[in-house]
């Protein structure tokens, strides 16, 4: 089994913004600035000191869109879009590929935190926590008046993957000791508000478990799993030996590139990747309004 808990956002990209990039903007914004204030002063013309700003406030702009679209694993998802989907039977050894197909389970299942559903190759769970004036913060990075992540759980385990193109099966090392990117969307199971904030019986047992407090406050619990029979796509590098097929992790990191059409600068991403978009059913409404 293997334990993702210690990569709570998912990420395993490698920097949201290439450094090279601000390291050349900045310094020539300054530049430009600095010559710009100068014409100010000695002939009185505003237009270049307007286009530097303009020119700052673009780069400023554009900066902030790919640090965003970074927390969501947009380049990546781009990516994965635009990426044909793989061959098994014709793709090369050391090749990266990419598969949609049915999930399996191998030699070992899991099953999930918080509704116990068994035969799963993927688990997922997140605690957010409400942090509003006077109340005591779940961490030191807590931010007030925001929604912090204050627990999470995340496991991966080896699994079988057959190949909707070909119907050739695979076996995916996502488990022990695996670097694994899960785009996975969690279900809300539990919601409180600040009418009810009173938390139910399963709730406070399965923090208490956990030796997390079970006093009443505003929380947000989020669950995901990929069970046998859902599918999902896996991208990561082929591997052939004895006539196994393994879809591992890439030894190395490998670029997005750079999106243009979606204003992307590229980004390198670190592990095997895990998507999956399909809505869990729920085996209990534990939602408060």
């Amino acid at each position: 089994m293997n334990d993702l808990s210690g990569t709570a956002t998912g990420h395993r990209c490698l920097s949201p913004v290439p450094a090279a990039v601000p390291c050349v903007i900045v310094p020539l914004l300054l530049a430009g600035l600095a010559v710009s204030l100068l014409i100010l002063v000695v002939v009185h013309n505003a237009l270049l000191l307007a286009a530097v700003v303009l020119l700052s406030a673009v780069s400023a702009v554009f900066l902030l869109w790919n640090a965003a679209s970074f927390q969501k694993h947009g380049a990546l998802l781009v990516l994965l879009d635009r990426l044909p989907t793989s061959d098994l039977v014709t793709a090369r050894d050391g090749q990266l590929v990419k598969i949609t197909g049915f999930a399996s389970c191998g030699d070992l299942a899991l099953e999930s935190s918080y509704e116990k559903v068994g035969r799963c190759v993927y688990t997922s769970m997140l605690l957010y926590e409400y942090c509003g004036f006077g109340s005591k913060p779940a961490n030191a990075n807590s931010r007030y008046f925001w929604w912090n992540l204050a627990y999470v759980e995340r496991f991966a385990t080896d699994f079988y993957i057959t190949d909707v193109k070909s119907g050739t099966r695979a076996l995916v090392k996502a488990g022990y000791n695996s670097k694994v990117i899960p785009l996975i969307d969690e279900n809300i199971l539990v919601n409180t508000t600040s009418k009810n904030r009173e938390l139910s019986s399963t709730l406070k047992k399965w923090l208490e478990r956990r030796q997390l407090s079970a006093g009443a406050r505003l929380l947000r619990l989020k669950e995901g799993y990929i069970k046998e029979g859902d599918s999902l796509t896996v991208m990561g590098m082929l591997s052939r030996k004895d006539g196994v097929l393994m879809i591992a992790p890439p030894p190395e990191p490998f670029s997005t590139g750079c999106l243009l059409q979606k204003f992307l600068l590229p980004v390198d991403v670190d592990g095997l990747v895990l998507k999956f978009s399909g809505k869990n059913s729920s085996m209990t409404s534990l939602s408060l309004s």
